[in-house]
C-alpha cells in the first residue's frame, strides 16, 4: 500500500508543477487563479496523501491549506467584481447582450 501512496504523491506532486508553470505563464488573471486553486488542491491533497503514510498529523496543516486556498478565491473573486461585491451576475451586462439567441 505504501507504494501506491508514493506512486499517488509523484503525480500529485507532478499536477503542482504543471500548476506552477500556469501560474508563471498564465495568459489571464483568471487563468492564473485557476492554476493557483489546482496549486491548493494538489497540496491539501499531498498532505493527506503524506498523513497516511505517517501518524495523521500533518492532516491540521492540510486543513489550513484548504482553508487559505478557498479565502485566496474568494478574495479573487471580489477584486474582480465593479462593486467590490463578488457577484459577477450583478455586473452591467455586455452591450447587445439581448439580441443573442432570439429567432425573430
Amino acid at each position: 500500500m505504501t507504494v501506491w501512496l508514493h506512486i499517488v504523491a509523484i503525480v500529485l506532486l507532478a499536477s503542482l508543477g504543471g500548476a506552477l508553470w500556469r501560474v508563471w505563464r498564465g495568459r489571464s488573471q483568471a487563468d492564473r487563479m485557476m492554476a493557483a486553486q489546482l496549486i491548493g488542491t494538489s497540496g491539501v491533497a499531498v498532505l493527506i496523501v503524506l498523513a497516511a503514510l505517517q501518524d495523521w498529523t500533518l492532516l491540521v496543516v492540510a486543513f489550513a491549506l484548504a482553508l487559505l486556498a478557498a479565502l485566496a478565491a474568494v478574495g479573487f473573486v471580489t477584486s474582480q467584481s465593479p462593486d467590490g461585491a463578488g457577484d459577477p451576475e450583478e455586473a452591467h451586462p455586455p452591450k447587445g447582450w439581448r439580441d443573442r439567441g432570439r429567432n425573430g
